[in-house]
């Protein structure tokens, strides 16, 4: 069967939980694993998938995200099918407002739907952290000719506030859904779990346009797709879920676990990062038949340098970016971003360092998160009195410090005379 598919990827959110991290950027633009930035999970399914007609739906502090489009995910093909394009907020509502919704940011934007004609529309998150065959669910939603479909995944129930909960048939009939409801149904069968929408959904072309002119209408709605379209599509629709623990992607061993992770909050965020450590991690960014996609840059190889008693570039249990100098410093179960420059004696443990930092002689930093262009001056120590680091950086409830980044100079290009 060939279908004409069309998807959105929702990267308007604010991202508030990621505080400080997403002062300056929105959430879809925060770096992960030491070259890559979140949105590129999502980007990198479509693509993975087949999918190449997308638009990228912008909002909040998208400057970042947008240099990030526009360096990594520009198509060089002629096809007029193949393109990722962003577009900010049209404010083509009445109100002439900013997206008031998930639902009403594609209500702005039905006329790219409209001159399109999709046959199935894919519109998916920009903030999670995980790898999905998305022709596998969209096969799910054309074999039971369904209005609509949501991938789902199974939580703790202590989490059934923070999602959206599915209560769903045998054959995946949507039942009822429950939006960031505590006390949600559990599972069937697993009363210490329940069945959490990931945020991704497939509809249906004629069923997207109903809905959504549905909902505009709806003067009570909040024009979220959680709140308001899916609730009432399950009482009338073909609405159906996914369950992503049984899509699989080529080049991954049979029966290893789907991963997916929410990084909405810092300590989400860092034990995401930290997973890429293990020597088999449940991430696996080395599967090149299902590669992770980002910018490339000009960068070097990374670089270990000296190698003498108590002055020995290394790195263990981590990962360490292109463009990067170890000179003479220790690196330890950490994630290094690209240009990073760590001095004699310095020693990083268990951090997540963003680009371009330089750390200076014998700083010790630990259990910190250390944003782009921030300059560790020499003999500072970080993360071993916190009492002390909340009078300076921001200190997460766990106790992991995030030092705010330093402002990088804006390249200009130069006309010789």
């Amino acid at each position: 069967m060939r279908l004409r598919v069309l998807a959105f990827v929702l990267a308007g959110g604010k991202g508030t939980r990621l505080w400080p991290l997403t002062k300056e950027r929105a959430k879809p633009a925060v770096p992960f694993g030491g070259k890559y930035r979140i949105i590129d999970f999502v980007l990198s399914n479509l693509v993975n998938s087949g999918i190449y007609s997308i638009y990228v739906l912008t909002q909040f502090r998208s400057q970042s995200l947008l240099q990030h489009l526009r360096d990594g995910w520009q198509f060089g093909g002629v096809l007029s099918q193949q393109f990722i394009i962003p577009v900010p907020a049209q404010m083509r509502s009445p109100g002439e407002t900013w997206y008031l919704g998930t639902a009403d940011a594609i209500y702005q934007n039905v006329n790219l739907i409209e001159q399109s004609a999709p046959d199935v529309v894919a519109i998916f998150g920009a903030d999670h952290i995980y790898r999905m065959n998305i022709r596998e669910m969209i096969e799910f939603h054309c074999e039971r000719q369904a209005d609509a479909t949501v991938a789902a995944i199974p939580v703790p129930r202590r989490m059934a506030g923070e999602f959206g909960v599915i209560q769903a048939a045998p054959d995946g009939r949507v039942t009822a859904f429950f939006e960031k409801d505590p006390e949600a149904p559990h599972m069937p069968d697993d009363p210490d779990r329940v069945f959490a929408s990931m945020g991704n959904y497939i509809f249906s072309t004629p069923a997207l346009l109903r809905e959504l002119e549905r909902d505009a209408t709806d003067e009570s709605s909040t024009h979220d797709f959680g709140r308001d379209i899916l609730p009432s599509m399950a009482r009338r629709c073909r609405l159906y879920a996914y369950n992503f623990e049984t899509n699989r992607i080529p080049g991954e061993p049979p029966g290893k676990p789907n991963y997916w992770r929410d990084v909405g909050t810092i300590e989400a965020y860092y034990e995401a990062n930290m997973d890429l450590r293990a020597v088999d991690p449940a991430l696996n960014l080395y599967n090149r038949q299902w590669p992770l996609r980002t910018a490339s840059y000009a960068t070097p190889p990374a670089k270990f340098v000296f190698d003498e008693e108590g002055r020995r570039g290394q790195a263990i249990d981590s990962i360490v970016s292109g463009g990067s100098i170890l000179s003479g410093g220790m690196v330890r179960n950490s994630v290094i971003g690209r240009g990073v420059r760590i001095h004699s004696g310095a020693v990083v443990e268990e951090s997540i360092i963003f680009d371009n930092c330089d750390i200076g002689r014998r700083a010790r930093i630990r259990r910190a998160i250390l944003d782009k262009n921030v300059h560790i001056p020499p003999d500072t120590w970080i993360g071993y009195d916190l009492e002390e680091d909340r009078k300076r950086y921001h200190v997460s409830p766990t106790g992991i410090v995030v030092v705010e980044g330093g402002r990088s100079p804006v390249e200009l290009a130069t006309l010789t005379l």
